[in-house]
């Protein structure tokens, strides 16, 4: 057994990671902090966990480094370095995965220029990994930079093209849930605004668009619109493009890079849809060649496989365990 701890845990990820933890086989959840909730249950802000645990949310100025050997940092970004480096001012010597962009950009400039904020603690950058693990693990150092949710589905989807082609010109639609947008209330996820409708936003300019692109080789052309659904959780998305080879070849190319990964599942000749991938650890990816054109799909869980199922993963890997070990049953 392993001790968890979770830094800024009342938001949707800090949920997700606490009903994780608390049925990981091998984890004990030692505390899990938040200012706003400092000294209530859990249920206060998740009262889906009513009557499954009697911890208390303490205050980030109370946590003793000395109970846990591995922390998840929850806060959003911007905020995720200040609470890494306030971990390392205590002396604390563990592993960290961070769930904010804050470590995922190997280039500060690209990060402040995104986030129009300046970096706290530039100097940490570089001894975060990336946490992709079925693309990058094993990896150098304890510490992971969680990826985005959808630059999980995107990357996913076209590293089999980044092995194989040496230029893509692809265009991504992909759609996300209310969730993606964290629990503070916007106008843009007020329910009235959202229910009905589709909304694209920050086209061709997505941060997730950029986080990926550092990882794939200059003849890669990616053009992104996001865009903003009527439903709570997930994200299902495509990558068009003219047909780089042919029908069994891009077969081969998928089973080559995920046939032994067994949290990604495979859709041959078909897009995958958003239902069975929400509520699970899965990113689900499928492709569909006609002509000259193919079409890659991809569904996956924004809160989990996208955020929370993820860094689990990362933490399994990081541990020597199973990497499914506390996200799908042991046959």
């Amino acid at each position: 057994m392993i001790r968890a701890a979770i830094l800024h845990g009342g938001g949707y990820v800090g949920r997700e990671l606490i009903h994780l933890l608390l049925n990981h086989p091998r984890v004990s959840l030692s505390c899990v902090t938040s200012r706003t909730y400092a000294g209530a249950p859990l249920d206060t802000p998740h009262p889906a966990l009513r009557g499954q645990y009697n911890l208390l949310f303490i205050d980030p100025t109370e946590l003793d480094c000395t109970t846990f050997d591995i922390v998840f940092v929850a806060a959003e970004h911007g905020k995720g370095a200040a609470s890494v480096k306030a971990l390392l001012d205590r002396g604390y010597t563990g592993d960290i995965i961070d769930m904010s962009s804050d470590f995922r950009f190997s280039d500060v400039n690209t990060y402040e220029s995104l986030f129009k904020v300046k970096h706290p603690v530039p100097e940490l950058i570089q001894k975060f990994s990336y946490g992709q693990p079925e693309l990058f693990a094993p990896y150098s150092t304890r510490y992971i930079a969680n990826p985005g949710c959808f630059s999980t589905g995107m990357l996913l989807s076209v590293w089999p093209l980044h092995l194989n082609c040496t230029e893509v010109n692809a265009s991504i639609m992909a759609i996300t849930g209310a969730s993606g947008s964290g629990i503070r209330p916007k106008p843009t996820t007020h329910f009235p605004e959202r229910d009905g409708n589709v909304r694209a936003y920050k086209v061709l300019n997505h941060q997730h668009l950029f986080e990926i692109s550092q990882f794939l080789n200059s003849g890669i052309s990616l053009a992104m619109v996001p865009v903003s659904g009527p439903f709570t959780r997930g994200i299902w998305g495509t990558v068009q493009l003219k047909a780089p080879a042919k029908r069994s070849e891009i077969a081969r190319w998928f089973n080559e890079v995920y046939g032994n990964h067994s949290l990604i599942r495979l859709w041959p000749d078909m897009l995958p849809e958003l239902r069975y991938a929400v509520g699970s650890p899965y990113c689900d990816i499928g492709w569909v060649v006609h002509g000259e054109h193919l079409v890659i799909g991809f569904a996956l869980d924004n809160m989990l496989r996208g955020a929370a199922s993820q860094a689990i993963q990362n933490m399994n890997l990081l541990m020597d365990w199973p990497i499914k070990t506390g996200l799908v049953p042991e046959a």
